[in-house]
C-alpha cells in the first residue's frame, strides 16, 4: 500500500516555504532602491544576493561543524520541528536589523541582517525539505515538495508588491527615490510574523523525529542494492547535486535580481514600475510548481490530466488579480498564457519523473536566454521573465535525486545542499560584474552555461541512482505518480 500525504502536517510545514518566498523576492525590490541611495554599482547592488545567499553557506557550515562536534546530526539531536522553529527565531533577530540600519543608512547594516535572516533560513531548509519529501510516498516525495515551492512562489509573487507598495507608496507621482527610512517598516512586520509561526510550528503536529532509513528502503526498486556509506560525500548524485543547487539558484536569482537594470536600460521602465514584471518573473515559478505539484494529489489519472491544464492559470489568474488590486495594467502580460502552454507541454512529457523532468526544464531555459539575448523589447523582457517558469520545478527535482538513497545521512545531505544557496549571491554578482563589463543584455549568457550543467546532471545523476537500485522510471510505471 502506498503511503498517503499527511496533508494536515504538509500544510503547516509549508508555511514556512512561504516566507523564504516573501523575503528572498523582496530582495530585488531593495537592490534598485539601495543602487540610488548608496550610489553603488551594478556588481555594489548585487551584494544585496550575496549577503542574504551567502548566509545559507555559512549556517550550512555552522550546522556541519555542530554535528561533528556533537557526534550527532543536530535534526537528529534537537528534532526536526525543532530546527524550523529556531531557524525562524534567528531571522526574527535580522529583521530587527533593519531599524538601526534604516536610521543611520547604513549600507553594512541593512546587509549583515539581510545575512542574518538568511542564517535563520538556512537551519529552516535543511530541516524543512526532508521532511516534505518524507510526508506521504516516496514515490511522490518530488510532486510534494513541487508543491511546497507552489507556495514559496505565492509568497514571491506578493513579496515583491507589497514591499514595493510600502517603500513607494508615499512617494509623490514621478518621484521614483524613496527613503531608506521607509524600509524598516515593512521588514519589522515581517520579523514578528517569523516569531508568531515559530510559536505555530513548535506546538504543531509536524514530527520532530523521522526514520530515514526506512525511507531509503522504500524509495527503492532493488533495496539489496542500497549503499551504506559513512558520509553524505561518498554517494556521486550528492556532490553533484551540490554544484547543481549551486548553479540552479544561480541562475534564478541571478535572472531576476539583474531584470530590474536590463528593464530600466533597455525599455525606460522606471524604478518604481518594475515591480510587477519582478511579479511576474516570481510568479512564473508559482505557476511551473502548481503544475508540477499535481502528481501529489490523490485523485483520479483523468482529474490530473485535467489539473495540468487548469493549475497554472489559475496561478496564472492569482498573478493578474494581486497586480489588479495594486492598479497595475494587466492586459499587457495576457500574451504571457502562450509561455504558460510551452511549459504545460514539458511537464506533461516530463511524466513526473524527475530526472527527465530537469532535462527538459533546463533545455527550455537555455532556449529562453537565448531568445532574450538576441531579440529587443518587450520580447527580449519576456523571454528572461519565461526563466521563472523553467526554473520552477527544478529545485524539487535537484533535491530529489541529490539525497535519494542517503538513509541515515539525509540530514546532513540536506544541510550540503542547502550550503549551495550560495550560487543565488555569488553568480548574481558574476553577471553583475559581466554586466559592467560587456552590457546587461549578454550577461546572461552567464545562466546558460548553469542551465547546461543542470542538463549534464539531469542525464548523470538517473544512471548513478539506477546502479544504486533506485530508478524513477520503474517507479513511475509502479502508478507512483
Amino acid at each position: 500500500m502506498s503511503q498517503k500525504t499527511k496533508w494536515s502536517q504538509f500544510g503547516t510545514l509549508v508555511t514556512v516555504f512561504f516566507f523564504w518566498g516573501f523575503v528572498a523576492a523582496s530582495n530585488d525590490i531593495l537592490i534598485p532602491v539601495f543602487r540610488k541611495a548608496f550610489n553603488l554599482s551594478q556588481f555594489q547592488s548585487q551584494l544585496v544576493s550575496v549577503a542574504f545567499y551567502v548566509a545559507y553557506t555559512v549556517g550550512s557550515i555552522i550546522y556541519y561543524i555542530v554535528s561533528k562536534v556533537i557526534g550527532s546530526d543536530l535534526l537528529n539531536k534537537i528534532g526536526y520541528k525543532n530546527g524550523i522553529a529556531l531557524g525562524l527565531i534567528i531571522s526574527a533577530i535580522g529583521t530587527l536589523l533593519f531599524y538601526p540600519a534604516a536610521n543611520t543608512a547604513s549600507f553594512t547594516l541593512m546587509l549583515t541582517g539581510l545575512f542574518i535572516v538568511g542564517l535563520g533560513f538556512s537551519l529552516q531548509q535543511i530541516a524543512a525539505n526532508p521532511l516534505a519529501i518524507i510526508m506521504g510516498d516516496p514515490k511522490t516525495g518530488s510532486q510534494r515538495l513541487i508543491m511546497a515551492g507552489g507556495v514559496n512562489n505565492f509568497g514571491t509573487t506578493i513579496g515583491p508588491l507589497l514591499v514595493s507598495f510600502a517603500i513607494f507608496g508615499s512617494v509623490a507621482a514621478g518621484n521614483t527615490t524613496a527613503s531608506i527610512e521607509s524600509v524598516k517598516t515593512p521588514y519589522l512586520i515581517v520579523g514578528v510574523a517569523f516569531l508568531l509561526v515559530a510559536l505555530f510550528i513548535k506546538f504543531s503536529s509536524v514530527p520532530n523525529k523521522i526514520d530515514l532509513e526506512h525511507v531509503a528502503e522504500e524509495e527503492a526498486v532493488s533495496a539489496n542494492k542500497l549503499v551504506h556509506r559513512s558520509s553524505a560525500f561518498q554517494y556521486p548524485q550528492l556532490w553533484m547535486g551540490m554544484i547543481g543547487i549551486f548553479v540552479y539558484v544561480g541562475v534564478e536569482v541571478s535572472t531576476a535580481s539583474n531584470l530590474p537594470a536590463y528593464m530600466e536600460q533597455h525599455l525606460g521602465v522606471a524604478t518604481d514600475k518594475i515591480a510587477p514584471y519582478i511579479s511576474l518573473y516570481w510568479a512564473s515559478l508559482m505557476i511551473g510548481r502548481w503544475t508540477g505539484a499535481v502528481g501529489a494529489f490523490d485523485v483520479s489519472m483523468g482529474m490530473k490530466k485535467i489539473l495540468n491544464f487548469l493549475m497554472p492559470y489559475l496561478a496564472f489568474g492569482v498573478f493578474l488579480i494581486v497586480n489588479t488590486i495594486a492598479q497595475h495594467d494587466v492586459t499587457q502580460f495576457f500574451v504571457y498564457a502562450f509561455v504558460i502552454a510551452v511549459m504545460i507541454g514539458a511537464d506533461i512529457l516530463s511524466k513526473g519523473n524527475p530526472a527527465r523532468m530537469l532535462l527538459l526544464f533546463a533545455c527550455l531555459g537555455i532556449v529562453a536566454l537565448i531568445i532574450g539575448m538576441i531579440t529587443t523589447g518587450m520580447v527580449s523582457a519576456y523571454a528572461f521573465i519565461s526563466v521563472g517558469l523553467f526554473c520552477s520545478t527544478l529545485w524539487p527535482c535537484i533535491f530529489t535525486l541529490a539525497v535519494a538513497g542517503l538513509g541515515k545521512n539525509t540530514g546532513q545531505g540536506s544541510s550540503l545542499l542547502i550550503m549551495m544557496i550560495m550560487g543565488g549571491g555569488l553568480i548574481s554578482a558574476l553577471q553583475g560584474w559581466l554586466a559592467d563589463k560587456t552590457g546587461i543584455q549578454f550577461s546572461y549568457i552567464v545562466g546558460i552555461a548553469c542551465f547546461a550543467y543542470l542538463a549534464f546532471y539531469a542525464v548523470r545523476a538517473k544512471a548513478v541512482l539506477k546502479s544504486q537500485g533506485i530508478d524513477y522510471d520503474a517507479l513511475n510505471a509502479e502508478g507512483g505518480h
